[in-house]
């Protein structure tokens, strides 16, 4: 299952459009009005998973204030207003394909926006932040600009809308961290970053198309009573996501480096679809399908014009600095305190099925690890198993800072004749690994996110 939801979730250039004609032909074939009571759970199913991969400490980190604020001034100073002069340009007659097209643009960010960012190598940790800023901005500001622009001419449910938000965001939001920190205090950070963490996006990918598989059927027969309205949706589309990805790119190629220029394109042209979605198709009733269309037919724009805008970074933002250990290390590394005993180590290493487990002392900074051909040798020497691990004379690790070139890690295994390595801030506190398949990864699939090696 997971392999399947993986595909479909690292190929959504072709499974949303997929899913849209599915959903058309269901819709034309079978009547689709059950498909409604599918709309809350499909809406659960696509927030919550998200939530619980958001790494909210990264909104207290310092040192971006300029980037994030001129993000956010796109974010809600422009966009929106363009959305809004589109949508009385093309859809005068039409005002719900208008607040759908304002609802697209009202809230920013979503996983995508961190995602997309990686692949062009752009600034993640500020992409993380951009996301979560975004995500409960947005939240808070679309019902207010749905009533200030279009409440005179469509009855918008403020209320409704807030209380959905509270109930498709915020809500889940807090459901995600309180998950988030159950799983790593019950499993261990090594573990949910391992094993655990990878699995939310494609579940919450699967609530994605769901919602937009129901959003087509309930609107099929007028789609294929009349196709060109798929014409019709999707000039004023393209029209509004030109405009943002040339704005933001100018800004970003103008006034800040490589970086956080690209971060700050993905950072205001990803929309969260998903919640406009949510939002349209729960609160609107028999209306929101109306709405829904625009924002459905935007997701097909949207993941295509990130996909190829990642082929021109280089060219628009130079070429990318040599990696380092950051952008190929595996977050999360099996470890055991100084105070553990030799039998804790035997037991997590057959427990989690891996190779070693690093030994941290009290200030968690790397004094040692051990591995499972030092486990057999010390037992073959009669050491108690009660043996504290920090009493052990352990090889001291191999260890590299987060920020060190990856060419001068990969000389350092060639040398050392190691192939791990334990990354640390520049604190000494250990942050991650990096193992020879983490930099095969990388040499064999280059615009692919590296997976963490079973191998520590």
């Amino acid at each position: 299952m997971w392999k399947k939801l993986s595909f479909l979730q690292k190929n959504l250039i072709w499974s949303i459009p997929s899913i849209m004609v599915l959903g058309i032909i269901y819709g034309y074939f079978y009547n689709p009005t059950s498909l409604k009571a599918l709309i809350l759970p499909f809406t659960f199913l696509m927030v919550y998973p998200m939530m619980v991969t958001l790494q909210m400490k990264k909104v207290l980190s310092k040192g971006d204030m300029k980037l994030q604020v001129v993000t956010q001034v796109i974010n809600f100073a422009i966009i929106p207003f363009v959305a809004y002069f589109i949508g009385t340009i093309f859809f005068k007659e039409s005002p719900l394909i208008a607040l759908g097209l304002l609802m697209a643009a009202l809230l920013p960010t979503s996983g995508m926006t961190i995602s997309w960012t990686g692949f062009a190598k752009g600034n993640l940790n500020a992409a993380i932040k951009m996301t979560i800023i975004g995500l409960i901005a947005g939240s808070i500001a679309a019902p207010v600009y749905a009533k200030w622009l279009m409440g005179t001419v469509i009855e918008i449910p403020l209320v409704g809308i807030f209380r959905q938000i509270a109930l498709v965001v915020f809500l889940p939001m807090l459901a995600g961290y309180a998950t988030q920190r159950i799983l790593i205090r019950v499993l261990g950070e090594a573990k949910y970053h391992k094993d655990i963490k990878k699995k939310f996006p494609m579940l919450s990918t699967l609530g994605v198309l769901g919602i937009v598989f129901v959003a087509m059927a309930i609107k099929s027969k007028t789609i294929i009573g009349e196709p060109s309205m798929l014409l019709y949706l999707f000039v004023p589309l393209v029209i509004l996501y030109g405009i943002n990805f040339t704005l933001s790119t100018i800004v970003g190629k103008l006034f800040f480096n490589r970086g956080d220029g690209i971060a700050l394109v993905y950072g205001t042209v990803m929309r969260n679809l998903s919640i406009a979605l949510a939002i349209s198709m729960t609160v609107f009733g028999e209306k929101g399908s109306d709405i829904a269309l625009i924002i459905a037919m935007a997701y097909i724009i949207q993941v295509q014009a990130a996909a190829w805008y990642v082929r021109f970074t280089d060219t628009i933002f130079g070429t990318a600095p040599a990696d380092i250990v950051q952008d190929v290390m595996a977050t999360g590394v099996f470890s055991l305190d100084e105070n553990a005993s030799l039998h804790d180590a035997i037991r997590l290493l057959d427990e989690e099925m891996i190779h070693s487990v690093a030994v941290l002392s009290k200030d968690d900074k790397p004094s040692g690890i051990i591995t499972a051909e030092n486990i057999i040798n010390l037992i073959a020497g009669n050491t108690p198993l009660d043996k504290k691990l920090g009493n052990l004379k352990l090889a001291p690790p191999l260890t590299c800072r987060q920020d060190t070139p990856l060419k001068e890690v990969i000389g350092n295994m060639k040398r050392k004749h190691e192939y791990r390595i334990l990354v640390t801030d520049s604190n000494g506190a250990l942050k991650g690994i990096v193992t020879e398949s983490d930099i095969l990864d990388t040499f064999s699939a280059p615009a692919k996110n590296t997976k963490r090696t079973k191998n520590q």
